[in-house]
């Protein structure tokens, strides 16, 4: 499991005074872009990449401005074609959950705009 502290920013906070929903999506991308960027699959580079076709969230409390935070990101399974990603929004100070996320990511080619099979290296990188 790969985690990121985040750094919540004055304008995260909405007019309710905790972090807005959208924010916290904004927050789960980064984990994620962090997350195949430590495994050595920068999102930016190589014909083969990894596209969002679903996610689903669950908010379990409110962020509020100075809650310590931090994204957990893991690979929770891996397909023929597809890739399921699980995170969570952790108060690093309680350790509880403030909110999850499940993602499923496609395998893409950039040449040929497509679907594609995930690599077996691609496998190997993720499975550590």
């Amino acid at each position: 499991m790969d985690s990121l502290p985040l750094q919540i920013r004055f304008n995260d906070v909405d007019q309710m005074g905790h972090v807005n929903n959208a924010v916290i999506m904004e927050y789960f991308d980064l984990g994620k872009s962090t997350f195949f960027t430590r495994k050595g699959l920068p999102p930016e580079k190589g014909d083969f990449t990894v596209v969002i076709v679903h996610f689903e969230v669950d908010f379990h409390q409110q962020i509020r401005f100075h809650d310590p935070i931090a994204v957990t990101t893991q690979v929770s399974h891996i397909g023929n074609k597809s890739v399921e990603v699980f995170q969570q929004i952790i108060n690093t100070a309680t350790q509880q959950p403030c909110a999850s996320c499940k993602t499923i990511l496609s395998g893409y080619l950039r040449s040929s705009g497509s679907s594609a099979s995930i690599p077996q290296e691609v496998r190997n990188l993720l499975s550590e």
